[in-house]
């Protein structure tokens, strides 16, 4: 089956999402859709499946034009899709995942579980899966989950499928195993539509390279371009995706973190006796697989984690059972995964989210009144220096672009004298360019003589960036390698391997 995509128009109000976009998708080919996030890339995916409707445009399959008025319709067609986010119910089995709006029913309206099963069985073999029929999906590793959706897809004899964003919650070797998957599916003649912002995937499995920028098609590539060139054409203008950075200087000091424990809300060990150190001067990255104790970690450092127990140290300062207020004068500066919720106040200006946590800084008030010029002036300043695009420091924070708002709290965070920068997801879901920028940033609070610390779910940022590397799974740290450890080591580490090399460091049990 051929798909093609006419002019389609997509508009939530003023926004222009997908702009007159065309695109060609035939039989036995892997069309990759590459794009920052933002660009329009999973609103033109979602009007193909019939989750919206367009504002112009057709969807053409076979040289005849449909009409979706949802999934069904889509389905029915022979177009399936793989989400970003799993559709998965966790309490159903696997067969009855994939069974789930198309079932089948024996005598007297029983559902015909039987042949669920023995529909999963047949596509696991065909693929080599190794998949139960009837495990609970929740208690799936994420990439067998995954490996759900797709038999889900297939058994509505998918002729088109689309793999939304598919390797954010995947370990290096199940990415590499899902491109196999592509591979095969390609072969036997599905037409593949793969959306990405990553640019190593894009050239290890793509036939054809459609770039998409703030809702246009900016141009195609060959997966023979270089990652510069695909980059140019994602932002509009040159990239420089190296980080340059010289061999770490550490000194004494810095923080020592030892034997942490972080119990959640629902009385579940999250952190689990995790001990390391960070010294000034270096980067410390942690790596794993989202939802591995990394946020909680990050939490506790900063205070947010209240069951907290064990030791963090900063320059010989006890951090356990202090207050956020206390830790951030203390010295520690923090970007939050989420900047939008916790980052930022969006309805705010960009000049009164420079100054959130320094509420009580003499520069900025006086007497408990807000010194407004001091305030314009510093914020100004700040603007320049940070590059953040804005049409004023009294413009709101929340209409700013997401790599201007990562560099409102960057700004805020390094405009203070620290001891130390914590730093968590720093990239995610902003631009090439503003990624170059943040790292370069991080290199050179690293320079400064700060301890560092980055939590990254991208293993290219933290092979980039990283000094040291620290995987955690699990709640647990699996080691601590150079930053130049191979990329299988550290996929093999994220999936609960001690590491073998000479050069890790000893983790306390």
């Amino acid at each position: 089956m051929t798909l093609e995509l006419r002019g389609i128009t997509k508009r939530f109000g003023s926004l222009v999402a997908n702009d007159h976009i065309d695109l060609v998708v035939k039989p036995g080919e892997i069309h990759s859709l590459l794009g920052e996030n933002g660009a329009g890339k999973s609103t033109l995916m979602n009007v193909l499946y019939g989750l919206y409707t367009a504002d112009e445009g057709d969807i053409v399959i076979d040289d005849e034009v449909q009409s979706f008025n949802g999934p069904g319709d889509a389905m029915a067609a022979g177009i399936g899709m793989v989400h970003q986010h799993f559709m998965l119910i966790p309490v159903f089995t696997v067969a009855e995942n994939v069974m789930l709006g198309h079932e089948e029913t024996k005598a007297l309206g029983a559902l015909d579980l039987e042949k669920a099963r023995a529909h999963v069985r047949e596509v696991a073999a065909r693929f080599g899966f190794q998949i139960d029929p009837d495990a609970l999906v929740g208690d799936l590793p994420v990439g067998v989950q995954q490996r759900v959706e797709i038999i889900k897809a297939l058994s509505r004899d998918a002729k088109i499928l689309v793999f939304d964003e598919p390797t954010a919650v995947l370990t290096p070797q199940e990415t590499d195993e899902l491109m196999g998957i592509m591979r095969q599916l390609r072969d036997e003649g599905t037409a593949i539509v793969f959306i990405t912002h990553k640019l190593r995937e894009v050239r290890e499995v793509a036939d054809r390279i459609t770039v998409i920028r703030l809702g246009k098609v900016v141009g195609e590539a060959a997966p023979t371009a270089t990652n510069a060139e695909l980059a140019s054409l994602m932002v509009g203008r040159a990239v420089e995706l190296t980080v340059h950075k010289d061999p770490p200087q550490p000194r004494e000091g810095g923080l020592v973190v030892e034997n942490l424990r972080v119990v959640d809300e629902s009385d579940q060990i999250v952190v689990d006796g995790v001990s390391f150190t960070v010294q000034p001067g270096e980067i410390l990255a942690i790596a794993g697989v989202q939802g591995n104790g990394q946020t909680e970690l990050t939490e506790a450092i900063i205070g947010l984690q209240r069951k907290t127990t064990g030791s963090i140290v900063l320059d010989g300062e006890q951090l356990v059972g202090k207050t956020v207020r206390q830790i951030i004068d203390h010295g520690v500066g923090f970007v939050p995964e989420d900047r939008k919720v916790e980052g930022l106040v969006g309805e705010f200006s960009v000049a009164d989210n420079l100054i959130l946590n320094r509420s009580d800084d003499p520069d900025f008030f006086s007497f408990g009144t807000l010194r407004r010029g001091i305030l314009r002036e510093f914020a100004e300043e700040k603007i320049t220096e940070f590059d953040i695009r804005t049409q004023g420091p009294d413009l709101a924070a929340g209409r700013l672009s997401g790599g201007n708002q990562q560099k409102v709290v960057l700004a805020r965070e390094l405009s203070r004298d620290l001891k130390l920068f914590v730093a968590s997801q720093p990239t995610r879901g902003i631009d090439v360019g503003s990624i170059e920028f943040v790292h370069k940033r991080i290199v050179a609070t690293r320079d400064a003589g700060v301890p560092v610390i980055v939590v990254s779910t991208e293993l290219d940022e933290v092979s980039a960036l990283a000094d040291r590397i620290a995987v955690m799974y699990r709640g647990k740290i699996v080691g601590i390698v150079p930053g130049d450890a191979p990329r299988e080591m550290l996929g093999l580490m994220m999936a609960g391997e001690k590491p073998s090399d000479t050069t890790a460091e000893e983790v306390p049990a």
